[in-house]
């Protein structure tokens, strides 16, 4: 027996695509460190996703950097950027139907702001 023919899967373009990206990219942050940030933007120009976060440290984060721990802080950090590397890559994907070839990530205190930032792989340009 044939299988039915399945519809592509609608993908979110424009704003709901930039909305999308910044809660997958909330929700795995929450998920892995136990809270989110309260604000989020997600700028995208054209292989180019960056992901802007404030207000992301733990409670216990902001404790350490307030009594001059902020590099063991921002060191923590860099590992659970690294570990949630290919959640964060997989989200991005499936939300932009394209390849991620790089995925870096930065840390500030004070602000408390991140960054997440994808570089897409080319998309084909038409012949012509």
């Amino acid at each position: 027996m044939a299988r039915p023919h399945k519809a592509p899967e609608s993908r979110p373009e424009g704003g709901p695509l930039h909305a999308a990206i910044s809660q997958a990219v909330v929700r795995l942050l929450a998920e892995n460190t136990g809270r989110g940030p309260t604000k989020a933007r997600t700028t995208i120009d054209r292989d180019l996703i960056v992901v802007v976060l404030q207000n992301s440290l733990t409670p216990g984060e902001r404790y350490l950097a307030d009594a001059s721990r902020g590099e063991q802080v921002l060191d923590m950090r860099r590992a659970y950027q690294d570990a949630m590397r290919s959640d964060y890559i997989a989200a991005i994907e499936q939300l932009t139907d394209r390849t991620v070839t790089a995925f870096m990530s930065a840390n500030h205190i004070d602000p408390d702001l991140a960054a997440e930032v994808f570089i897409l792989q080319p998309e084909p340009t038409p012949a012509g």
